[in-house]
């Protein structure tokens, strides 16, 4: 599910919602991984939270410059402590 009322258009919104994912303060269940991706049918980018099966349980669309500049904080983790 991609909510199209959220855009994330920096680096620092994109980590705070990496923090949120990882610190379980979105309520989401089963959350195994997060990954930048584009939407197949629009090649819109935006960030995905996926299940242990792969499957999106949430997704936030992003800027170009997130999806292009966001790689390393999604792979790595964000930096900041929760």
């Amino acid at each position: 599910m991609i909510d199209d009322k959220e855009l994330i258009s920096t680096l620092d919104e994109l980590e705070a919602f990496l923090q949120l994912v990882e610190s379980g303060g979105l309520g989401l269940n089963n959350a195994a991984g997060v990954a930048l991706a584009t939407n197949n049918s629009n090649g819109r980018p935006f960030v995905a939270v996926l299940d242990d099966n792969h499957q999106l349980i949430l997704g936030r669309w992003v800027t170009q410059e997130v999806f292009d500049n966001g790689k390393d904080l999604v792979r790595q983790g964000p930096k900041k402590a929760h």
